[in-house]
């Protein structure tokens, strides 16, 4: 009798990256109607059942066989000043009358996962009128949206290990490789100088996690203007894969509990036997329908059809065995932007697993500028490895002031290892 072979689930088995990026496709595509609903006077409970939808539509068209499939993160729109996701709840009269308002930014973030690899991406929308198309983004807003995109450029450039894209003899290969990756307090630092330019600053204790299967906040983390007694822990390497957050902030970056109830869930690793039928059965339909991703009580909420849930998630929650979220805002209520990348550190460099789309520069005007030459020097810098010219002839772009910021357009080609 052969011995049952052991799964590799690592970047590299191929299979794993195909997993990573149909769940990506799922994200982005999902993302981007999502933000289309995003117009003044929608609610946003409505926005996140619709988004919901669409994340299911579209798993249901891929892996038809039994690998298991569904959300990495249920649809959550959070309003300006809030921080973190935001998913209301249907049978919450004021939660469900909570609408858009115009020119606020707002986030929007999803995701989608197969056999536990999840992508999840985050944006921030600036609302609009209905039927109006977006005009040319002044002043502070400006300033806030840039510094964000800018600032996020910045860090997926310092998620590449220290000497990876280098060219040179092998010792000098040998000798870039060999550099200490920045610490996370120069990475915050950096980061900073951006937010600074704008007149923003970064928002308190910003988070990116090491994903794993069936995990999205793994054994290492990235922690940018950590909060008193908050610290990061490890560095990005080849065959990680990483969810990449930039937060940013109008205000003074710092944060505070908003008293509203936490409706975002996650079951965690702990076990523990809860004594209620009601408990044990509502535990049973978290495990089965969202496993260890994030999930919302709405989704619970439609799922059971009855309000006993509730009660079931208020012992797991106090048993340890689920997580709740705690709804977190700006502390001078001020507008916040937010953008979250999914992305595989590969031997070619960085190669986006599911990201926001691109910031139309042309549409964002202000006075500012960063004129840092440091930071301006690693903006240059590629994400990933040219591979072969007649790979990429046919994409090549003429330059254009853009790629200052450091267009990205050839990462899409690393993808090994």
């Amino acid at each position: 009798m052969s011995e049952e072979k052991e799964i590799d689930y690592s970047l590299a088995n191929p299979d794993t990256l195909t997993k990573y990026r149909v769940a990506a496709g799922i994200s982005e595509k999902v993302l981007a109607a999502v933000s289309k609903l995003c117009v003044a006077g929608e609610k946003i409970v409505t926005i996140c059942q619709k988004g919901d939808k669409l994340i299911e539509d579209e798993l249901a068209k891929v892996y038809r066989g039994k690998t298991l499939k569904g959300f990495s993160h249920p649809t959550t729109v959070s309003p300006a000043s809030y921080v973190t996701p935001y998913t209301p709840l249907a049978t919450d009269a004021a939660e469900a009358n909570t609408e858009l308002q115009v020119g606020e930014p707002i986030k929007v973030q999803l995701g989608a996962q197969i056999d536990g690899f999840g992508s999840i991406v985050c944006d921030t929308v600036l609302v609009q009128p209905k039927e109006q198309a977006q005009d040319v983004v002044t002043g502070r807003t400006a300033d806030l949206m840039l510094a964000t995109y800018y600032a996020n450029e910045l860090l997926l450039r310092l998620m590449i290990p220290p000497g990876l894209l280098s060219s040179g003899s092998d010792e000098e290969k040998a000798k870039a490789a060999a550099v200490k990756p920045p610490t996370q307090t120069k990475i915050t630092s950096l980061l900073d100088k951006i937010a600074k330019s704008y007149e923003c600053n970064l928002v308190e204790s910003t988070t990116s996690w090491l994903f794993g299967r069936n995990e999205i906040e793994d054994k290492k983390k990235i922690v940018i203007a950590p909060a008193e007694g908050t610290k990061g822990e490890g560095s990005p390497e080849v065959g990680e894969v990483w969810g990449v957050e930039m937060g940013m902030s109008l205000g003074s970056g710092k944060v505070k509990t908003i008293g509203q109830r936490a409706t975002l869930l996650r079951r965690t690793t702990n076990t523990y036997i809860l004594k209620s039928q009601t408990a044990r059965k509502t535990l049973s339909t978290v495990q089965t329908k969202f496993g260890h991703f994030p999930f919302s009580l709405r989704q619970l909420e439609e799922e059971g059809g009855d309000t006993k849930y509730k009660v079931g998630v208020y012992e797991g929650v106090r048993q340890g065995v689920l997580r709740q979220y705690e709804l977190v805002g700006d502390k001078d209520a001020a507008p916040v932007a937010r953008l979250l990348t999914t992305l595989a550190v590969t031997k070619n460099g960085i190669s986006k697993l599911g990201a926001p789309p691109a910031l139309d520069l042309s549409k964002y005007q202000t006075d500012k500028k960063i004129t840092d030459e440091e930071i301006l020097k690693i903006l240059e810098e590629p994400l990933s490895k040219n591979k072969s010219k007649s790979k990429n002839k046919k994409k090549k772009k003429p330059a254009k002031k853009a790629s200052k910021a450091g267009g990205d357009e050839e990462e899409e080609e690393s993808d090994d290892e």
